[in-house]
């Protein structure tokens, strides 16, 4: 699932450090999320989006071929 986390981070020059430590994971966690390697959970990406006060939908893209994972 393609998102937008990184253009968001580093747009309001938020490390992946300060990213993961807001919204309780490893920095290594949203290293994955960025390169696209990890789904999150519906509980993180509410987080991610509260973090940067936009919808879920804004940050994640949703896919036709995304349904079978």
């Amino acid at each position: 699932m393609q998102n937008k986390i990184q253009e968001l981070r580093k747009s309001l020059k938020v490390t992946q450090n300060e990213l993961a430590d807001a919204v309780n994971v490893t920095r290594q966690t949203i290293i994955s999320l960025e390169n696209g390697k990890y789904n999150a959970s519906l509980i993180l990406a509410h987080k991610i989006a509260q973090y940067f006060h936009v919808s879920i939908e804004d940050i994640f893209i949703f896919n036709e071929e995304d349904e079978n994972i």
